[in-house]
């Protein structure tokens, strides 16, 4: 076998033919966007490189094709909140062999222990969670944009190397067609004659002060989490920007109290179902096609990225009345749309796992975000659970 860094064109070319490559013969995967895995790797576009790295590899067999990949990466600012400096390892692919992973993930360790890593969570995103990471254990089924899709197989390499599960992501859907739960429109109904409340959807018009109301909120939500890092209104500027041409302005919710941004909840509409005829190339040709689908209503699925109250008012029932508000742009206004995607919910977060069950959303996906101790082999360790009550 031939490991080669990426370090030009033809290198980074073959680092994402890797995945073509393997999942050339499998109709559920879904070719990431080209783009969208390069920017990743571009210190001008990926704001974690201004405290961190990065490196890449291919992997070759002795006649020259392409059997696997693997990034490393770490950023100092993350990398220390926890335990021990602890960098991350991604966008693995690799044929069904172990020796093949050996030596893609022991490159990666010892990579990363030079940078004073001393532990590797994988296979994880250089940049937000919400995309590219985890690996899927449960649920081989279309995957939604973003969401990590990989062979069976994965699990074994994985364990076999030593890495233990750090948390579980579980992904549930929700079917649209099927009335939800008496319940929970009351309480939705309840909220509404409590008042104090109001409601409004995203505008890029005023898109600077939903931006940083997003960061109000969300700075809030999350604090209790072990690894909490404010959030960068630049990170999510850009990520709004890129998504102008798919999204729908009233799939993003904000409640206030008073003048108070309290609660949002944040959806896409999942394009994986019209990038699955792309192969990864979003060319002038294929965004002419991207508009066409579009019209022909190709996207049946939307997905949940992120929902946040702050904990002031979380057991308010503002969940319920969030969704009371959607009934009108997502059941009335498009009734093409049949499904909805909760992505993801991690097993430390028992308030949001408890909403899943609130809306009867059924089983979906599980993916496990693995980390492996370089100093204590054998070691274990788990992301803390955000506490129930604050």
């Amino acid at each position: 076998m031939i490991l080669v860094e990426v370090t030009d064109k033809k290198t980074s070319r073959q680092f994402l033919e890797v995945a073509k490559v393997l999942y050339k013969n499998d109709p559920v995967w879904v070719c990431p966007l080209d783009q969208d895995i390069n920017k990743i790797f571009d210190p001008e576009k990926n704001a974690y490189f201004k405290e961190g790295g990065a490196i890449r590899w291919i992997l070759k067999d002795d006649q020259g094709n392409l059997i696997g990949r693997i990034a490393a990466f770490y950023n100092k600012k993350k990398a220390n909140l926890f335990k021990q400096p602890t960098g991350g390892a991604g966008f693995f692919e690799c044929i069904d062999d172990q020796n093949a992973a050996d030596l893609l993930f022991n490159s990666a360790k010892k990579w990363l222990e030079n940078q004073g890593m001393e532990a590797m969570d994988a296979p994880v995103n250089f940049g937000e969670n919400d995309n590219f990471w985890g690996l899927l254990v449960e649920g081989y089924t279309h995957p939604a944009y973003g969401m990590p899709y990989n062979f069976p197989y994965y699990k074994k390499l994985f364990e076999n190397l030593g890495f233990k599960p750090y948390f579980t992501q579980i992904t549930k859907h929700l079917d649209m067609t099927v009335p939800f739960p008496d319940r929970f429109w009351k309480i939705a109904e309840w909220v509404n004659k409590r008042g104090g409340f109001t409601f409004k959807h995203f505008t890029y018009k005023d898109a600077e002060k939903f931006i940083n109301d997003i960061k109000t909120v969300y700075d809030q939500a999350w604090v209790h989490h072990e690894h909490f890092i404010p959030l960068d209104i630049k990170v999510v500027r850009e990520g709004l920007e890129s998504a102008k041409p798919i999204l729908e302005e009233d799939f993003i919710w904000f409640v206030y109290h008073g003048d108070e941004p309290v609660a949002f909840y944040i959806m896409f509409p999942d394009v994986n179902m019209i990038l699955r005829h792309f192969k990864g190339n979003l060319n002038l040709w294929n965004k002419l096609r991207f508009l066409y689908y579009k019209k022909t209503k190709e996207i049946t699925r939307i997905r949940q990225t992120m929902m946040g109250v702050i904990p002031k008012f979380q057991g308010s029932g503002l969940e319920s009345a969030i969704f009371w508000h959607l009934r009108e742009p997502v059941l009335v206004k498009r009734p093409h749309i049949t499904e909805m995607e909760l992505s993801w919910v991690g097993d430390f977060n028992p308030k949001m796992l408890a909403i899943q069950e609130a809306v009867n959303a059924k089983p979906g996906k599980i993916h496990i975000t693995y980390r492996k101790l370089f100093r204590e082999e054998g070691g274990e360790q788990h992301a803390a659970q955000i506490p129930l009550k604050r």
